[in-house]
């Protein structure tokens, strides 16, 4: 698979310089990574210990359970290390245990099987109320952990293949008998870390830590096709104390969605995502580089989004969300975002996305507020923004600050409807919506 390499320019350099600049000033990088220390484990397991063999033929299923199924009654706090050393281990679906660590070598491959006839089945997430895709049950993820504490998946960059073809063009084929499944999951857990792997051909959604709180994702590459859909990148959902940083994304949907379930059943559940940082991310998608939504029922708050980089993409920022979700969004904070071959710089939108069913109430309207989004420097931008409200939930308290976006020919646009904000040195000039420079709460001056 060809990924294309991001167009240096001297923008880019220049942008890439003031980061840089900015952060020997500093010192050290900032870093939430030491959210969840990584462990230290003193025992250790080879999967080869246990029959697995890396030939990309033989199934090796049975070992990996047979390794976790050791730590597992072990029953040691200090957890054991699974050593998956060079080679191709081709491998069902399987599930982790608490306290260890999958060790993926160098030169190390897990690769799922593509039979998706003996795929196993798991039940509903309770704020999705069904499959994302399909109704009832859904397709368990590659790997995946329910319940769990003190697990990482790490490496020297050794890959998880997902071998999601087969997904991919039954859903062009509207063949799916149930909702695709994921390549990671963890659900209902607690300091997780994944780092330094590459993450690639997923099914459907790449990593999904969902009803989780303490999940660090940091130095990976997470790749897809650019015609793979809905393989999003990272989609922390109800989920609380996230840090993703310092990765590279190429996919065929969101580099990073925060979500928050799906209109009724969401908010029935009720479980916010907030207190999550996404920093130094580069990639390229047909869709969004970040995406705050579009489920977003049991609301989203305390984002922090910083130095970004994004080409080749569809949509540079979007916040997006509907009638009948309900949920607020509100404390996002976005800045130092470059982007460049893009098609819409910033979009804010509340008719995006679909529904479970018919029994999503049409007076839970979204509420959206205290949005900020600064430093944000395009060129080859077509449009430069798209900010849409509700009517009876109109977006307010929005700011943008220090903006530059350029088309290739002409000026990019900037399209508004029902929202209220403020904007300070933005170029092109935004829509008479955003043309304040105060607004409740403050200056938007004051946040360059």
């Amino acid at each position: 698979m060809k990924i294309s390499r991001p167009p240096i320019s001297v923008f880019v350099l220049f942008f890439l310089s003031a980061v840089l600049r900015h952060h020997l000033s500093l010192g050290t990088p900032i870093t939430c990574s030491g959210i969840v220390p990584m462990k230290h484990r003193t025992a250790m397991l080879s999967i080869s210990d246990f029959g697995a063999v890396g030939d990309g033929k033989t199934l090796n299923t049975n070992a990996f359970n047979a390794a976790i199924d050791r730590i597992r009654n072990s029953n040691s706090s200090n957890g054991t290390l699974v050593y998956v050393p060079r080679g191709v281990y081709l491998t069902q679906s399987f599930n982790l245990t608490s306290h260890m660590t999958l060790y993926l070598a160098d030169g190390a491959v897990i690769k799922a099987l593509q039979d998706t006839e003996k795929w196993p089945l798991t039940d509903p997430l309770p704020s999705y109320g069904r499959g994302r895709e399909r109704p009832g049950r859904r397709y368990i993820s590659f790997i995946h952990g329910d319940g769990l504490n003190d697990v990482v998946i790490t490496g020297r960059n050794g890959t998880i293949d997902g071998q999601g073809e087969p997904w991919w063009n039954m859903y062009r084929s509207r063949t799916l008998k149930f909702t695709r499944p994921g390549l990671i999951e963890f659900k209902n857990s607690t300091n997780i870390v994944i780092s330094h792997v590459v993450l690639q051909n997923s099914p459907f959604w790449t990593v999904h830590p969902v009803y989780c709180s303490g999940v660090v994702v940091h130095h990976v590459t997470i790749l897809a096709p650019t015609d793979s859909y809905n393989t999003d990148g990272i989609d922390p959902d109800s989920s609380s104390n996230v840090c993703i940083e310092d990765s590279y994304m190429s996919t065929g949907d969101d580099l990073v969605a925060v979500k928050s379930g799906w209109d009724e059943y969401g908010i029935a559940y009720n479980r916010s995502s907030r207190d999550i940082t996404i920093r130094r991310i580069t990639g390229s998608s047909r869709f969004a580089g970040i995406a705050i939504g579009s489920e977003t029922s049991g609301g989203i708050q305390n984002i922090t989004v910083e130095n970004i980089t994004l080409y080749n993409s569809g949509i540079g920022i979007h916040i997006k969300t509907n009638t009948g979700r309900g949920g607020s969004i509100q404390g996002i904070t976005i800045s130092g975002v470059y982007m460049e071959n893009v098609r819409t710089g910033i979009k804010i939108s509340g008719d995006t996305g679909d529904h479970p069913d018919d029994k999503f109430n049409l007076t839970a309207l979204p509420v959206v507020r205290g949005i900020t989004i600064k430093n944000v420097w395009g060129i080859k931008v077509e449009r430069a923004g798209m900010i849409q409200g509700l009517k009876d939930s109109p977006f307010t308290n929005l700011c943008f600050s220090n903006v530059t976006l350029t088309g290739t020919k002409s000026p990019p646009t900037w399209k508004c409807s029902d929202v209220v904000g403020a904007a300070h040195k933005v170029n092109p000039t935004p829509c008479p919506e955003l043309t304040a420079t105060t607004q409740q709460g403050g200056s938007c001056e004051n946040q360059s």
